[in-house]
């Protein structure tokens, strides 16, 4: 307890990131690897497309052969023959020849270009004028032109969106091996909380952390299993941490982080086997009383009990813990920040880093930045709220008008 002021910054947080260990990795149909996590590099067998193919309707022609052509001097050309979609032309394409073919047509030998069919005319059943030259490789893909034999497809730590999912049944790969979603163990604690389909008594309030956390658990890419409200007794709650340890990959333990007679958080993690308490207050604002320990090969984490604190702490700081032990490649690991105008001023403290939330508007073509400002535990202000406003370390507050990067929520 005496350490408590002693507090870590927050890029010392995320130093700890890779002594945590990633989840094992499982095989999965194509249809259900979307946002999931690319558990080792996926390499091409084949080149993509596999043939030289058109991304037109038009001629398949040499494009020597439409060299010079214009509208008061078209080129004329032999129609040689027609490629039928999904075959592979039985002919092949002379100087001074074309072959009629659709958009994804296989283009025959001999053709290294497509001219669109809109700057053509079919004068006769064998002959056509073109109206203007076309380059060698236009409106055609090459072989491999896509992908190429041999290729990483996907990245071991990527996420699989949709387009990576097609690019994946491109090349017939109906299972894919990727990580397995992290649970995260989410604990709510104090003799005040009550289940949020109960009605409080005086003196008592619902549990908001539970519900809050395990929503941004699935965000993130894990899967949230919530062990309850544990009183603030030191058997109990080192009985649930165990518990929830045991059956996550990681832990959330909301309440109980700051000084108290009956703040136990700290004392029951440091009595667990193996574990080592890596911060006892972070300096950022809110969220400075945030424990991190790490039990075993696990991160254990002590979030501040009121609601705004909590939601803040985790989008910062422990989300990218999250999507590592989830596999998720620090390439991969981003926060979507736009830059916006301040709306009014704000204030802040040197020697931590302070997250305000903001609300966005757009007006007159530039994106407003509107600070809302209220306790950690008014949780309608991270309703409102778009965004968060980062203040650094040194900064004494920003002036309206300032020009700030958000992170968006």
């Amino acid at each position: 307890m005496k350490d408590f002021f002693k507090v870590t910054d927050l890029d010392r947080i995320f130093e700890y990131i890779p002594d945590f260990t990633v989840v094992d990795s499982e095989i999965i149909s194509l249809p259900d690897t979307t946002d999931r996590i690319v558990a080792a590099d996926i390499i091409s067998g084949v080149d993509l497309p596999g043939f030289e193919r058109s991304t037109m309707d038009g001629y398949a022609v040499n494009a020597a052969s439409t060299f010079g052509a214009s509208g008061g001097n078209p080129a004329y050309l032999t129609i040689k023959g027609s490629v039928v979609m999904g075959e592979s032309p039985d002919f092949s394409i002379e100087p001074d020849e074309a072959a009629l073919i659709a958009t994804g047509g296989m283009l025959p030998d001999g053709a290294d270009s497509v001219i669109m069919v809109e700057y053509t005319e079919q004068i006769d059943e064998t002959t056509i004028e073109v109206y203007k030259s076309v380059a060698p490789g236009g409106n055609m893909v090459e072989t491999g032109e896509d992908v190429a034999r041999g290729s990483i497809i996907l990245s071991r730590g990527q996420k699989i969106r949709p387009q990576e999912a097609g690019l994946l049944a491109a090349f017939g790969n109906e299972a894919v091996a990727v990580y397995k979603k992290p649970i995260v163990g989410i604990i709510s604690t104090g003799d005040e909380l009550c289940p949020a389909g109960r009605t409080p008594k005086p003196g008592k309030i619902r549990d908001i952390n539970s519900y809050t956390l395990s929503a941004m658990v699935e965000k993130a890419g894990g899967i949230p299993r919530v062990f309850g409200i544990v009183k603030d007794d030191f058997d109990s709650l080192l009985a649930v941490c165990t518990k929830a340890l045991a059956g996550s990959d990681m832990v959330l333990i909301s309440g109980g982080s700051s000084v108290g007679v009956r703040d136990l958080t700290i004392e029951v993690l440091s009595s667990m086997p193996d574990s080592s308490i890596l911060a006892h207050g972070i300096s950022i604002s809110p969220g400075k009383p945030t424990i991190l320990a790490k039990i075993g090969n696990k991160a254990f984490w002590g979030m501040p009990g009121h609601v705004v604190s909590a939601m803040i702490v985790f989008a910062i700081v422990a989300k990218p813990f999250v999507e590592h032990i989830g596999g998720l490649a620090p390439e991969y690991r981003r926060s979507w920040r736009l830059p916006a105008i301040l709306r009014r001023n704000i204030s802040s403290s040197q020697g931590r880093t302070e997250f305000v939330r903001a609300r966005l508007v757009e007006e007159d073509g530039a994106l407003w930045a509107e600070p809302l400002l209220g306790k950690s535990t008014l949780i309608n202000t991270m309703v409102k709220a778009d965004a968060l406003i980062e203040l650094g370390l040194n900064a004494e507050g920003l002036d309206k008008g300032s020009e700030v990067s958000v992170i968006i929520l």
